[in-house]
């Protein structure tokens, strides 16, 4: 046991990462609040597409799925931009 090196106080989390590596960190919640939207976007347009082709409605289910895709994605967008402005 006495041969063990005392434990270092550790600085901040990340501290012993590369510049590149903690502004990649730093922009982490943007870079998810901007999938979310987009993420939506393509849910909506890939069902409504695959919907139409499938009941033979088109193009009404890919109009309508595409719209809500984009409103929930919009949504989950400004839901994470929100709670970011609380956090700092």
């Amino acid at each position: 046991m006495a041969d063990q090196e005392p434990r270092k106080q550790e600085d901040a989390p990340g501290s012993e990462l590369g510049e590149t590596a903690r502004q990649m960190r730093a922009a982490e919640p943007y870079i998810s609040a901007v999938w979310k939207l987009v993420g939506g976007a393509v849910v909506g347009v890939l069902g409504g597409y695959f919907l139409d082709r499938w009941l033979g409605t088109a193009p009404w289910l890919l109009l309508g799925l595409s719209l809500v895709g984009i409103g929930v994605g919009f949504y989950s967008f400004l839901h994470a931009m929100a709670r970011l402005g609380k956090r700092k």
